[in-house]
């Protein structure tokens, strides 16, 4: 296999992974058993944008009080430090 495949294999897989992970995102977002829980997530495992940055997996401290991830519904109130509102 020469260098070029190879770049051109990774390119590809790494364009996969994103429309895969926008994919589920926009499931969990059209799922009405689904809900955003702000405040409990770790640094760069956020789902989605926020007014602080462009899109997901950007949070940049754990428990970011603006940032989320989608929970089944009636779950964020049991978590320590999770809200459905976004937190200052």
């Amino acid at each position: 296999m020469n260098s070029k495949t190879l770049v051109n294999s990774a390119l590809a897989s790494v364009f996969a992974l994103g429309l895969v992970a926008n994919a589920s995102q926009a499931v969990a977002a059209d799922d009405k058993n689904a809900e955003k829980c702000y405040g409990v997530v770790k640094a760069g495992k956020n789902d989605c944008k926020t007014d602080a940055h462009a899109c997901a997996g950007q949070a940049n401290k754990d428990g970011q009080g603006d940032s989320w991830v989608f929970v089944p519904k009636g779950t964020c109130e049991k978590i320590i430090g999770g809200s459905t509102q976004p937190k200052a």
